[in-house]
């Protein structure tokens, strides 16, 4: 059987999401892992964070999904090479889970770590208030955004089921992504509206319109894509800028 390669960087891309999306829609613990890593990217804005303790929490998380999409390859092969129970085959499945558990005590141990010293100021202050103060570097904000709008399409793709990751499908994730960054232009430089926001503003919309004008999105899909990208980006500057 003739292996088929990739032929450009743009397809290799595109397959590559069109696995995260794979173990997205068929693997319940990689929703789970998505959700939390949602959830503690959200968390992680309240609090006084150093650079490294946020660089140490974002591989962490990586580290887990990488290791279940793994754990998801490894089941794909072995059940495309025999379909009968065999214990090799099923030891193979067996450490592969096993290398998830290590991921997932590795994640636990890191967050407890990084979070112990707000749980103990929580107890100490008798019941006071832990959130010291959110995060007000507009870079950290930035990645995060980006990490929550790029998250939030990849689920809503997972979710409807059309298209490709990408191209086509509910949401648009380069106009969820574009009018992201356009948003984010108006709360880093508020004093540069006409320098840049606008500029921005208006490749933002030639992204849309050039999705739907190539047929890889419909109006609605880009509009949907599109909004959710202001909102996300509004919500998160808005609590914790």
């Amino acid at each position: 059987m003739e292996i088929i390669k990739n032929k450009t960087l743009w397809s290799s891309f595109n397959n590559a999401i069109k696995g995260i999306i794979y173990v997205l829609k068929t693997q319940r613990n990689m929703r789970v892992h998505f959700l939390l890593a949602f959830g503690i990217l959200i968390i992680s804005l309240f609090l006084d964070l150093t650079k490294f303790e946020i660089l140490i929490l974002i591989f962490a998380i990586t580290v887990v999904l990488i290791v279940e999409m793994i754990n998801t390859a490894i089941e794909v092969v072995i059940n495309l090479i025999t379909e009968t129970y065999h214990p090799l085959a099923k030891m193979a499945k067996d450490i592969a889970a096993g290398a998830v558990l290590f991921a997932a005590i590795n994640a636990f141990i890191v967050g407890y770590l990084i979070f112990m010293k707000f749980i103990k100021l929580y107890v100490e202050s008798d019941l006071e208030v832990v959130l010291l103060k959110v995060q007000r570097s507009p870079e950290y904000i930035t990645l995060i955004c980006l990490l929550v709008v790029i998250i939030s399409v990849l689920m809503g793709k997972s979710i409807f089921k059309r298209g490709s990751p990408l191209s086509g499908g509910m949401p648009s994730g380069h106009s969820a992504v574009a009018f992201a960054i356009w948003t984010i232009t108006l709360y880093v430089h508020p004093d540069n509206v006409l320098v840049l926001s606008v500029p921005v503003f208006i490749l933002a919309v030639l992204v849309v319109h050039s999705r739907i004008a190539l047929g890889i999105h419909n109006w609605w899909e880009g509009l949907t894509g599109s909004f959710l990208g202001v909102l996300i980006t509004t919500l998160i500057f808005q609590l914790f800028s």
